[in-house]
């Protein structure tokens, strides 16, 4: 063990954006300069240059990547009476948005390897009222969405990719985004491509529903004060379309120092009692989080906190075990395992591997004292 007082953050943000500051303050300077604020030129920018990058032939900035999912599911006339397949194991936004249009909620398991929606799960949740499936590219890893591509086409469904994780991940060789009919992307600071506040991005390659989802996102309009429909405030801030793309040209090398952390991890882990993350091989995770499962997760995480290395867990309980969720009356039975189990390592560019064997060491010191150790 290293020295006593090592301290590894979980999350050092700074770290990542130190480097740019002079850019990220040249960035603000033109953005104050021009006297334009609110989804002007910056925003489109990112939306061509966000779109080119991930493979798809429209990009729509939003206010965050909540409000993506939303818009994706209004535009395609997705509301009450109508049901949206998708995960429990996820943040609680991908549920939310299914709510707020007044759509059902239908949840499915996950693959126990993967973590991401199981397809055959959600196969056999279909019904006359099925409208749409969501996938979450969960921690970085996209799902199996050949497999999902071929189920929402023979039913007539809406493919929606939650990759709000998965900026720049790959799957069969194309980027997250470009694998459904429309992809919603979170720009919160913590993400893989993050802003210096909230936003979010949708892509889609369907002329029509880019066209739709422009018009809802301010007020329904098709031209300054010409609303066709109601619609609603969810425009992105110039400055926060200007903190993004400064990183966006970031982005591939960051991901690639994030799957090197990983590599780091599978060394300093092997021979733990941990599972660590799957990564199947028409797949490249971009490892937003480095996430493994463990026996006593709780007690094992303070003996971490008290070895200096910093934790979360994504996520303690399941969108259907919340209060908010509970009146679904589900039981998923791998979702719940998970949401046991699950431990967030440290993870982001900067991670050396002397922190990463570093929290390898303490990993072992905190299995050993939580009796979690098998011998």
């Amino acid at each position: 063990m290293r020295a006593a007082g090592h301290q590894v953050p979980w999350l050092d943000l700074q770290a990542r954006l130190r480097p740019l500051r002079a850019e990220l303050v040249a960035a603000c300077e033109r953005v104050i300069d021009s006297g334009v604020y609110v989804m002007g030129p910056e925003a489109e920018a990112l939306e061509h240059e966000f779109a080119a990058y991930s493979g798809a032939k429209h990009g729509i900035a939003v206010a965050n990547g909540t409000v993506a999912l939303q818009l994706a599911l209004l535009a395609a006339n997705i509301g009450p009476g109508d049901e949206v397949i998708s995960v429990s194991h996820t943040f609680i936004a991908t549920v939310e948005a299914i709510t707020a249009v007044g759509a059902k909620p239908v949840l499915v398991d996950v693959s126990p390897d993967t973590y991401t929606i199981d397809v055959a799960q959600a196969e056999a949740a279909i019904t006359p009222r099925t409208k749409a499936i969501i996938a979450v590219h969960l921690y970085g890893l996209p799902a199996d969405m050949d497999q999902l591509r071929a189920l929402a086409d023979k039913h007539g469904l809406l493919l929606v990719e939650d990759a709000a994780q998965a900026h720049g991940a790959r799957y069969r060789g194309r980027r997250a985004g470009s694998l459904g009919d429309v992809a919603c992307f979170s720009l919160y600071p913590s993400k893989n491509l993050g802003t210096l506040g909230e936003g979010g991005i949708i892509l889609t390659s369907d002329g029509g529903l880019a066209t739709r989802m422009r018009a809802l996102r301010s007020h329904g309009e098709v031209d300054r004060y010409a609303s066709q429909e109601p619609g609603y405030n969810f425009r992105m801030p110039e400055l926060m379309a200007a903190m993004a793309r400064v990183q966006l040209p970031h982005l591939d090398a960051w991901n690639a120092e994030r799957r090197q952390v990983g590599a780091w991890y599978a060394e300093a882990l092997a021979g733990l009692p941990v599972v660590i993350p799957h990564v199947p091989a028409d797949r490249e995770h971009v490892y937003h989080l480095y996430v493994v499962q463990t026996e006593r997760r709780d007690a094992v995480r303070q003996a971490l906190s008290e070895r200096g290395v910093g934790t979360a867990v994504h996520y303690p309980l399941a969108v259907h075990q919340q209060q908010a969720y509970r009146s679904l009356g589900v039981s998923l039975p791998e979702t719940e395992r998970l949401a046991a189990r699950v431990l967030s390592l440290p993870m982001y560019p900067n991670l050396s591997q002397d922190d990463v064997m570093y929290v390898g060491e303490a990993l072992r010191a905190a299995l050993e004292a939580s009796k979690a150790l098998v011998a």
